[in-house]
């Protein structure tokens, strides 16, 4: 039988049952448009590019941009095979739901699980973030750290709470300010570029770099060692999935939302690292201070630093608000399948899922503890934790991706005409690079080895977790047999 014969006995071949997802019932259709497009900006523009982009740029020197671009291109696959499930079948549960219906309960069990120990302790480092960047404004510096961080929390909890509009209201503001921020310090240095206005006694100009060692002034080895930093500067991208469930329309809406990350990386990361090397030497850059401050202080503009410490303070904002919003909605779809806590599949009347969205603020609560005990250190001891939620939730979403090309290869399920181009290569080599990060994390001699040997005991907890949840996930699954047997 010849290959053509093939494909046309696959594509008359009727499809298997959609998988249906119980946890995806119940949720208002109130995210619009602009809602979606503006939650996958701001889950693309954070903190790693407002304040760690100073930091990796004193390490790594202008290379730092190819850094970016590489990272962008496979955070971009990634979001790009989640678009393509998304169409598949919408679902709020995302990639859990994905990994329930390609992987079975054990692999959602733990895409939900290190999904929920990335956000809740991304959750514990914005809370931190926000308190620190407060105390920068001398009113704020007599109240204490911890009592700074609650506040935060229990201002976005309340957000999260009312209704998904409003989450979705409070993301498109806080997005604005994001990009807005961005493209006028992008006008503003174009124009310094052009005019040839000095900063700080530099002329601008491409001679910045070849005159202090070129693209990589301190070899290869520092470029690839920032990668790591990188990866997680464009973590939450994954978040414009977990918007589909409450969604109108996503077949139309996700692809030019998903779409719109790749250029928008490209300009705002690549981009302002580009320009941030030609306005500075980059050994003018510090960890300790925003780059764009660096710049805008070196052309004398006043209140730089307050201004660029407000955006940054909004970005921390706007992470946490994504963290509550998408973990109680993950929490949810494990919770009716029974490998969560049963209090995280309630939903309010306004159709918030607030049990999930609960446990994940109790443990920023503990990351409020953690402030009033070790107020400076609290940031670092929980972000490397965060690595590894990030690491192996983009990883469960090109698995579920590479289940679903065989699926289809087999005729079992059709692919939507939004997909992911170079399957299953594009999995594999995106699957490969992220264990490069793990490998890179490793030859870190400071957090990052520490967070990787780590490893073995995030496994026995999630093991240990699942002997204990088992037994509930078998019943809620024999129930949902003989419901559908009725």
């Amino acid at each position: 039988m010849s290959e053509q014969t093939l494909r046309q006995a696959e594509e008359l071949r009727p499809p298997a049952a959609a998988h249906v997802d119980a946890g995806d019932r119940g949720y208002s259709k109130s995210l619009k448009s602009r809602h979606v497009s503006m939650i996958a900006i701001g889950g693309a523009i954070g903190t790693g590019l407002f304040l760690g982009a100073g930091g990796r740029l004193a390490g790594a020197g202008p290379s730092l941009a190819l850094a970016y671009a590489v990272c962008g291109v496979f955070a971009f696959l990634v979001v790009r095979a989640l678009g393509e499930l998304v169409l598949h079948r919408p679902s709020s549960g995302a990639f859990v739901s994905y990994a329930r219906e390609f992987l079975g309960e054990k692999g959602a069990y733990t895409a939900g699980w290190m999904y929920f120990l990335n956000w809740a302790t991304t959750g514990i480092a914005d809370i931190t973030a926000v308190a620190t960047y407060t105390h920068y404004w001398g009113m704020f510096t007599d109240v204490p750290q911890w009592v700074i961080a609650l506040l935060a929390l229990a201002v976005v909890l309340a957000v999260n709470l009312i209704s998904v509009r409003i989450f979705g209201e409070l993301e498109f503001w806080f997005a604005i300010i994001k990009v807005g921020a961005l493209t006028l310090f992008m006008v503003i240095g174009i124009f310094l570029l052009v005019t040839q206005q000095p900063v700080d006694g530099h002329t601008p100009g491409p001679a910045l770099i070849t005159d202090h060692g070129g693209i990589f002034p301190a070899g290869v080895l520092p470029m690839l060692l920032v990668v790591q930093g990188v990866v997680f500067a464009y973590a939450s991208v994954e978040l414009v999935g977990v918007t589909a469930g409450e969604t109108r329309d996503p077949e139309k809406i996700m692809p030019r939302a998903i779409n719109s990350i790749m250029w928008r990386v490209a300009l705002f990361y690549v981009g302002s690292v580009v320009l941030l090397s030609v306005l500075l030497p980059w050994n003018a850059y510090s960890a300790g201070e925003s780059p764009f401050v660096t710049v805008l202080s070196g052309i004398g503009v006043p209140a730089a630093g307050g201004v660029m410490n407000l955006v940054v303070l909004t970005a921390a904002m706007s992470s946490l608000n994504s963290g509550l919003y998408s973990t109680g909605r993950i929490l949810r779809s494990m919770a009716l399948s029974g490998s969560a806590p049963r209090f995280t599949g309630v939903m309010s009347r306004s159709h918030v899922p607030y049990g999930g969205i609960l446990l994940t603020s109790l443990v920023c609560v503990l990351g409020v503890g953690l402030n009033y005990v070790v107020p400076s250190e609290a940031f670092e001891i929980v972000l490397n934790f965060a690595a590894i939620g990030i690491l192996s939730t983009w990883a469960m979403i090109m698995v579920c991706h590479l289940l679903f090309w065989r699926r289809a290869r087999a005729g079992l399920v059709t692919r939507p005409g939004y997909r992911l181009p170079g399957s299953p290569w594009t999995e594999l080599v995106t699957l490969a690079f992220l264990a490069s990060v793990l490998v890179l994390m490793w030859a870190d001699d400071g957090p990052g080895r520490v967070t990787v040997m780590c490893l073995p005991l995030i496994v026995a907890a999630l093991v240990a977790g699942w002997f204990a949840v088992r037994g509930r996930v078998t019943a809620v699954r024999q129930g949902d047999a003989s419901e559908g047997g009725r």
